[in-house]
This record gives structure tokens, sequence and C-alpha cells, in this order.
């Protein structure tokens, strides 16, 4: 079987390279991130390490929203309501834990 990038030119290959480069490095970011947070929450090195554990969480939901849907290279009203949709959804979340915890 025949190696599918052997046919590419020298410059299709570079292409692809400066294509997959934002996606593998945000991929390895939020697999990083991942490993910060399981390692927080599996030694509880201090009391209030919830706030560190919710800085990190919100830093991978940035990267989801800016790099995975593109929404970096969209006009600023689109920015704003899918913003504002994330910010929803964090509100139902919320209110959901909530209704959980206070049975």
């Amino acid at each position: 079987m025949r190696n599918p990038l052997a046919t590419l030119s020298a410059d299709d290959r570079a292409l692809l390279r400066r294509r997959l480069r934002t996606p593998v490095l945000t991929f390895l970011a939020l697999l990083a991130l991942l490993a910060v947070n399981v390692t927080l929450g599996a030694t509880l090195p201090f009391a209030q390490v919830w706030i560190v554990e919710l800085a990190v969480v919100a830093v991978m939901v940035a990267l989801i929203l800016l790099v995975s849907m593109e929404v970096i290279h969209e006009p600023p009203l689109i920015r704003l309501f899918s913003g504002i949709g994330f910010f929803w959804v964090a509100i139902l979340v919320g209110m959901t834990l909530t209704d959980y915890l206070a049975r």
C-alpha cells in the first residue's frame, strides 16, 4: 500500500503542516490542562483548589470556543453571542448542580 503523503509535493506538505499545527497544539494544550485538572482533583493540595480548577476549565472552554469552533475568525457580534451561549450553558449547569447538591 502506498503512502498518500509521498504523492504530495514539498509545498503541499508544508501547507499541510501549517494547517495542522494549530489543531494539534490545541489538542495537546487541552490534554495538558486536563492532566492539571485531574492532578489537582486527585491530590487536593489546598482547601480552595476548586477555584484553580474552575480557572483551568475556563481556559479549556476558551480554547474550544476560539480555536476548535473557529469563533476567533468571526465578526464581533457572532463572538458575543457564542460567549453568551456558553455563559448560559454554565448557568444551566450551575443551577442543575445546585438542585442536586441541595437535596
